[in-house]
């Protein structure tokens, strides 16, 4: 059955950055179904410019890396420094990496260049704030993925109301085709359309 599936073959770093993610306490990181389908989708972007929003402690950053080509680039944004220490210990000496400690509404704003073939928005900022900064950083072609669309135990209130606006929001959009997946926490992947 597909809900115990495991991905085969997960990234060398994933069992260090997962204990110190469990020591840190951190409980938003990105799980090994989504991890797989991140593989994936990195590796249909052969060269590609990549963002993450919301680093967390690199779990998802370590399946995107997995799947990306050697002349592919990962920037990979948070606000938290202890959380981003960990990706920097366990997968920043991979060339291919960016990680930016920042706001990534603020970064949205001001620094985002773009254009990002792929954008993984695994936090609030790209998700639910700004998500028009980071929705006009894709090309047509591009993807955007969404995860934790399911509900999930630790959402706060008022957290479920949100997901369906956006999902709303992403169905009503002229220049966005996209699929509603029932996997992992609950995923969509949308290409943005001319």
């Amino acid at each position: 059955m597909l809900t115990d599936w495991h991905p085969a073959d997960p990234p060398a770093a994933i069992a260090d950055i997962a204990a110190e993610t469990e020591r840190l306490g951190f409980g938003m990181a990105s799980e090994p179904m989504t991890g797989a389908l991140l593989r994936t989708l990195a590796a249909s972007r052969p060269d590609g410019n990549l963002l993450e929003l919301g680093t967390g402690t690199g779990l998802g950053t370590a399946w995107l890396l997995d799947g990306m080509t050697d002349a592919a680039k990962l920037t990979t944004v948070d606000v938290s420094a202890s959380c981003s220490a960990v990706a920097a210990r366990y997968l920043g000496a991979d060339p291919r990496l960016t990680i930016v400690v920042r706001d990534a509404t603020e970064w949205l704003a001001h620094e985002a260049t773009g254009p990002y073939d792929l954008i993984f928005a695994d936090s609030l900022p790209g998700k639910f704030e700004g998500f028009e900064a980071a929705w006009a950083l894709l090309p047509p072609g591009g993807l955007y993925v969404i995860d934790d669309m399911r509900p999930q135990s630790n959402w706060p209130d008022g957290h479920g109301e949100r997901v369906e606006r956006l999902l709303a929001d992403l169905d009503a959009r002229p220049d966005c085709a996209l699929v509603r997946l029932d996997w992992a926490t609950g995923i969509v992947v949308a290409v943005k359309v001319a």
